[in-house]
Formats: C-alpha cells, structure tokens, sequence
C-alpha cells in the first residue's frame, strides 16, 4: 500500500485537487486578526470574514473571494511559509513545517466531522464582522481552543 499524497510530495508538487483537500475546513483562516506590534503575535479575534458561512465554514464565493474581500489571501507553496497568521493547526502549515497531519485532519480520519468534534471548527463560536470597525476588533479577542484529545 503506498502513502498519502501529504506524505510524499511537497506542496508545490501536489495537484490542485491535492491542495484543495488539504483544507480541513475549520474556518480559522477567515477570522480577523490583529498583530501584536510589540511582540509580532497575532490575535484572533470571534469576527469572521463576510464571506464566511458561520454553519457550514465554508467559503460563500470561493472563486470570487479575492476580488470581494481586498485583504484575502489566497494562499500557494510560495507563501504558506510566510504567513506567521495562519493557524498553528492549518494542514498547509503543518506541512510546510514537515509535521503531520493530527488525527482529527479529514485526510486522516476519513470524516470530515472530525474537524469539529475535536473542537477546531469555529461552527457556533464566531460571528459576522459586520458592523465592527477595525478599531473594535481588539473588543474581539479569542484564544483559538486546542484540539481535543483523540476519543473526545
């Protein structure tokens, strides 16, 4: 039996249809954020993107997000590395670090509702940004919650 594909390539090497599925679908990408000037940290904030479906946290407008919100970034094997925002948990992340993929990532599990069981969906936990000026989104604040443990 050969190896995942996550194990094998590196991301630049991976189809489209390969990039794709490394997205668990959390959600955590499209939160507002903030950095820390003093420490570099950045801060996650419960607003989430306009464009974020707060049931399903998918994409409303996938092919168009860009070109809708300004600030998205798309994300490529030439900028993965760079973006110190994107969550600890993020597949892209992880492996651009050469860590594994956690037991609860849907190419793992074999379910994609292991996302939320182990707590790392932001289903329920977040709201829209609209109406909150980018001067109140420090009222905003949220400590991302660690995955629960296998067995949840």
């Amino acid at each position: 039996m050969s190896e995942p594909f996550w194990k094998t390539k590196a991301l630049a090497e991976m189809t489209r249809a390969e990039w794709e599925s490394l997205c668990d679908g959390c959600g955590r990408c499209c939160l507002n954020k903030l950095e820390d000037e003093d420490t570099g940290e950045f801060l996650y904030t419960r607003a989430a993107c306009k464009l974020l479906d707060l049931k399903t946290c998918q994409c409303t407008d996938y092919p168009n997000r860009a070109k809708r919100v300004p600030d998205c970034v798309t994300l490529t094997p030439k900028n993965v590395g760079s973006l110190g925002w994107l969550p600890a948990t993020c597949a892209y992340r992880l492996l651009d670090e050469g860590k594994k993929l956690p037991w609860w990532h849907p190419l793992v599990s074999g379910r994609k509702e292991t996302v939320s069981e182990a707590g790392i969906s932001v289903e329920g936990q977040v709201y829209p940004e609209t109406g909150i000026t980018v001067d109140e989104l420090w009222l905003h604040i949220w400590k991302l919650p660690r995955a629960k443990r296998r067995g949840y």
